[in-house]
């Protein structure tokens, strides 16, 4: 079902060459964040220790950060988990103490402001752990990226397969822009959400690729341009509906689903976002510029029987 139709195909090769520029400078500024401020990790990353507790009635989250701020641990993360009685804290390394001692402190702390507080679970993540899963990170991402190379140059020819996967880097690397400028927390749980962008961005490229194939076997005589323009048309209504309503319940996460789910869902709408506009206004123009033909999709011997139909 088509709730939107479009009775001329949308330009969008006529502005690719302003899109990649954008898109190019966009990328830039983004790796400059990166390298220049990084990113701030979280204690998944870095280590430090992990507190699960319970309080008898809700808990006011503010007078618990005010708590940390008397014993010297300003930048500890104190946010609801579950109900609003239940609360995760997490604590950076602290090089002067153990985090034994400073998990008994915090306790201690913490029961003199509230007796009623049960303590549910304690974690300690080391610095070496934390590296490891940094790494493991990395190498995941980096997986990742090579299967949907892969998958692409399989199912199509390489050069959607490269068109593909620049457009899919741009993404992770604007969200890590990001996260880098305004030092967003940057956890495990994000990680996740940017490895979630990465196959929902491929998805999309697939779709607009799957019309790119079909139309260079329907329009024999169109130009390049064209052919593209008229798959990225087809497919909009589709883009509209499903980006739309996958935005509505992402930004519903980020507006209702506390701090637990906040830079989780932050780090999905921004990709959805771009992922969007990746998949037409940065892949497609640069799937023209690697000078993709008709003869890099259809097989000779189907050509042939093409050229034979009046």
């Amino acid at each position: 079902m088509e709730f939107f139709k479009f009775e001329r195909d949308i330009p969008c090769m006529s502005w690719g060459k302003y899109t990649t520029t954008i898109s190019l400078v966009t990328f830039i500024v983004a790796v400059f964040f990166i390298v220049t401020k990084g990113l701030n990790l979280g204690v998944d990353f870095t280590g430090g220790t992990v507190l699960e507790v319970s309080y008898a009635q809700p808990a006011n989250l503010d007078k618990i950060r005010s708590v940390f701020v008397t014993l010297g641990i300003p930048d500890a993360s104190v946010q609801n988990f579950g109900t609003s009685r239940d609360v995760l804290i997490r604590l950076p390394v602290k090089h002067q103490l153990s985090s034994a001692k400073l998990s008994e402190t915090v306790i201690a702390s913490l029961k003199e402001f509230d007796e009623s507080i049960v303590i549910r679970r304690v974690e300690f993540v080391g610095p070496q752990v934390g590296d490891e899963l940094l790494e493991n990170g990395a190498l995941a991402l980096l997986f990742v990226s090579l299967g949907i190379v892969a998958y692409l140059a399989v199912r199509f020819e390489w050069k959607f397969g490269v068109s593909g996967i620049i457009a899919n880097l741009h993404d992770v690397i604007i969200i890590l822009g990001f996260f880098a400028y305004f030092q967003w927390e940057f956890s495990l749980t994000v990680l996740a959400a940017i490895l979630a962008i990465l196959g929902y961005s491929v998805n999309e490229s697939v779709v607009v690729f799957d019309r790119i194939r079909e139309n260079f076997r329907k329009m024999r005589k169109a130009p390049v341009a064209q052919i593209i323009d008229n798959a990225i048309t087809r497919t909009m209504s589709r883009t509209i509906i499903t980006h739309g309503s996958t935005q509505a319940v992402v930004v519903s996460m980020l507006l209702f689903g506390g701090e637990t789910l906040y830079y989780f869902a932050l780090a999905l709408t921004i990709g959805i976002l771009f992922g969007i506009y990746s998949s037409v206004l940065v892949a497609s123009p640069i799937l023209m510029l690697l000078g993709v033909k008709r003869e890099d999709l259809v097989k000779p011997e189907k050509k042939q029987q093409e050229e034979a139909l009046p």
